[in-house]
């Protein structure tokens, strides 16, 4: 077994010489030399006059990769990134099958994308799917030259496989458009607006400062950056941002629509000092937007923790610091026992509450924070 596997690894060495390899093979050559020479000396310590049988060279020179133990063939596809994946799976139909496998597409797909894809995107994906006819070979849109994540590199691959495939009987498998792979690749090329949020919208405006709205978003793979559509504003047009960065985009965490008020759970648990965020929206035909803000004392508690008996009272006091002292958007008041949207067309409508205890969210409104305070 022990000579098999030193066979099996020397065929990869032997075969890396007659093709370039791509910049991840580094790696798993890397890997490999590092078993290859930890066995061949517990090899040589076993046998230390034990020479090589010339006979075995031409056997080397009819080995491929293909011929490694399956075991440490799956480990090197794990090992591989995205493009390393493509790549591999252009080589032969054997390789093709390994390398679209979901188990390996999955990994990348968390890796990346795991923080700001939600419940939502995966249903809207679902409806991609099924409702429209896609051609996993059709040009990505503004995915042209060189890119040094590789993802020419995936392109290349698609359209090899659907080549292939179009070849009929001659295959016996293809790439199922509900692939883990497809789905990835359909995020990576901008194919796929997916739903998503995004704070600060319109690249921090001052009107939307320390806030978070619904989104259909799009990668740009050269720019690593989204283009973002909001939902109409009344009779506003539908809103483009382009350019939104990673750092402000999110998964949907509740299953909210924008358009309807969210029914708080945690109301009665409230007290001065918890983080929230809280629906607004400036009129009625306004979609929501969840806005960050803080639980506040009732004018008549001088905010002494020691006395303060503000949790029982049914008005709770929302504080949204981020703006000056005096502002009529500093402070406001909602009825925590019959609570429903309160508000006016002057000053917005308040929605439903969601109490915040995950540091990280506390910590990202944080980041967020203006450097001076909003009028």
């Amino acid at each position: 077994m022990l000579l098999y596997f030193l066979i099996s690894c020397l065929s990869f060495f032997f075969l890396s010489k007659s093709f370039s390899l791509p910049p991840w093979a580094s790696e798993t050559k890397t890997l490999l030399s590092f078993h290859l020479s930890k066995n061949l000396l517990f090899t040589n310590t076993l046998h230390p006059t034990t020479k090589p049988d010339p006979s075995s060279s031409p056997l080397l020179d009819q080995m491929t990769i293909l011929d490694l133990p399956d075991l440490a063939l799956d480990r090197i596809l794990d090992l591989l990134p995205p493009s390393g994946l493509s790549s591999m799976a252009m080589v032969c139909s054997s390789l093709r099958e390994r390398c679209v496998s979901d188990h390996l597409w999955e990994k990348h797909l968390v890796n990346k994308w795991g923080k700001v894809l939600g419940p939502a995107a995966h249903r809207e994906w679902k409806r991609y799917l099924s409702s429209s006819s896609r051609h996993l070979d059709s040009s990505p849109r503004n995915q042209t030259g060189n890119h040094p994540l590789g993802f020419d590199t995936i392109i290349s691959c698609l359209r090899y496989i659907s080549s292939v495939l179009r070849d009929g009987d001659r295959q016996r498998k293809a790439l199922p458009v509900d692939s883990t792979m497809s789905f990835y690749i359909s995020l990576e090329t901008g194919r796929f607006w997916f739903p998503a949020q995004v704070y600060n919208r319109e690249n921090g405006h001052v009107g939307f400062m320390l806030s978070c709205y619904d989104a259909e978003l799009s990668y740009d793979t050269h720019t690593d950056t989204f283009q973002a559509r909001y939902p109409p504003h009344g009779r506003r047009a539908v809103g483009v941002e382009k350019g939104v960065t990673w750092e402000r985009l999110r998964a949907a965490p509740l299953e909210a629509s924008p358009h309807h008020l969210h029914v708080s759970e945690s109301l009665n648990q409230l007290k001065p000092g918890d983080h929230i965020e809280i629906q607004w929206r400036r009129n009625k035909e306004f979609p929501y937007g969840w806005w960050y803000g803080i639980l506040g004392h009732l004018e008549s508690c001088d905010g002494d923790l020691n006395h303060c008996h503000c949790h029982l009272s049914e008005t709770v006091v929302l504080e949204f610091n981020q703006y000056t002292v005096g502002s009529r958007w500093r402070r406001t008041m909602i009825n925590k026992r019959d609570h429903r949207e309160e508000g006016n067309e002057e000053d917005g409508f308040y929605g439903g509450i969601r109490k915040l205890s995950c540091k990280e969210e506390i910590a990202m409104w944080t980041r967020l924070w203006p450097s001076s305070n909003l009028e």
